[in-house]
């Protein structure tokens, strides 16, 4: 049984092997079988670090290059362009995703105690929204890291089907089930036939009825709590003395893990150090100065989401914002989370109720709502999806292991015949 799945998430990635007559999830880090999708190049001591530790690292305050999110970049042009470490060196955004897919393959090594050559990998319904063949590219370069890592045979599964298999293994009757995958870095819908005597199938292709997905998840949101609810402080929508916006690119890209580190250039610091004057509130200036010069842009991103995480539930969140300007901070609640982020749930809803619609099928007919992803951790966001069906039954799989599960049921059937 040479064989594994593995789920590269946005914000978390984790690891199937089979195990008996069904399959197990790998720890990842320590005990942990979920792993954050982040390296850490630490330039002090000549090291990478991954997942939990690479944040710890870069939070403990080692020089070095934080890198999360990375998924976002497959079929994009950013994916084979370089970038900086921060001790004069550089590497291809495509050979960090490379050695965080060799990290996987070797703790499910270890703990399989064997060689693995075959995978079956998830993902996304769309890489790219709109763009088939960028989309078409990400699965390739994708398809490329695996094989360069030692994988022989790599072969995907959609996210939110393989969720779908968990689900399954758990029911005893047929059902019509909406797969809601909502992610970091995209929400992905499959409606699909499941049951105890479908599950006896290898080739499951009639019963997806529709898949579909838009870019937009949990990142989306956490940008958007930075933009309203911590660059505020730093100019973020702030006028110029004639009573217009200042510009704003600078706010996008520093919530935006990807882009963070551009702005800290010599080359763009150096722009933005010549814009005070458009600025009728200096302090906002002098506030956005200390960011790039303190280099605090992940810092504040780490923030935001955190704000996001722990107003959710409905309370509220002070964003402590000392290190930028003494006594500053920014509050923020479930309130403020739910007005910034309208057009993000907006979208996603619509992408359910677009699923279905592409299957011809009555909202109404649905059994139940599958939900999967960290951020269905939102309750407002999957409340608003519930409320388009509301005769289907909500059911919470595993947030952030229940595509890796499902893809190593996958796994077993198409490698193993099981």
């Amino acid at each position: 049984m040479n064989f594994c799945a593995i789920d590269f998430g946005t914000s978390n990635s984790a690891i199937a092997l089979p195990h008996h007559t069904s399959v197990r999830l790998v720890p990842v880090e320590e005990q942990a079988v979920t792993l954050p999708t982040a390296v850490f190049f630490n330039t002090d001591e000549d090291s990478q670090a991954y997942g939990r530790a690479a944040i710890e690292a870069y939070v403990d305050g080692y020089d070095g290059r934080l890198m999360r999110s990375m998924k976002s970049i497959l079929g994009s042009a950013l994916a084979e362009s370089t970038t900086e470490l921060g001790d004069g060196s550089a590497i291809r955004y495509l050979d960090v995703i490379t050695l965080f897919v060799q990290h996987l393959k070797k703790k499910a090594e270890a703990a399989g105690q064997r060689m693995l050559e075959r995978v079956v990998m998830g993902r996304p319904v769309y890489f790219v929204d709109g763009d088939p063949e960028a989309d078409r590219m990400a699965q390739a370069q994708l398809e490329a890291v695996a094989k360069r890592v030692g994988f022989r045979e790599v072969e995907f599964q959609f996210e939110p089907i393989a969720a779908a298999f968990d689900y399954e293994a758990r029911l005893d009757h047929e059902a019509l089930v909406l797969v809601a995958d909502i992610g970091g870095g995209t929400s992905d819908f499959s409606l699909v036939r499941v049951g105890p005597e479908r599950a006896k199938h290898l080739h499951r292709k009639s019963d997806v009825l529709a898949h579909h997905g838009v870019h937009v998840a949990g990142t989306d949101y956490d940008k958007r709590v930075e933009l309203e609810g911590v660059l505020t402080e730093l100019g973020y929508r702030s006028l110029d003395a004639h009573g217009k916006e200042v510009p704003n690119r600078i706010y996008f890209d520093l919530a935006t893990w990807h882009l963070i580190n551009t702005v800290y250039t010599p080359r763009r610091s150096g722009e933005f150090a010549l814009l005070r004057h458009l600025y009728a509130e200096p302090a906002f200036h002098r506030r956005l100065m200390t960011v790039i010069e303190r280099r605090l842009g992940h810092a504040l991103a780490g923030r935001a989401e955190d704000a996001k995480i722990a107003v959710s539930a409905g309370g509220e969140f002070t964003v402590d914002l000392d290190d930028v300007e003494a006594a500053l901070e920014a509050d923020f609640d479930n309130a403020a989370l739910i007005a910034c982020s309208r057009d993000e749930t907006r979208r996603i809803v619509e992408a359910a109720r677009e699923t279905v619609a592409m299957a011809g099928v009555p909202a109404n007919r649905l059994d139940a709502l599958y939900f999967t992803g960290g951020s269905t951790g939102l309750k407002f966001l999957t409340d608003a999806l519930a409320a388009e069906f509301p005769n289907a039954k909500p059911v919470v799989g595993d947030r952030l292991a229940s595509v890796a599960t499902g893809l190593g049921i996958h796994a077993r059937r198409m490698f193993d015949g099981v």
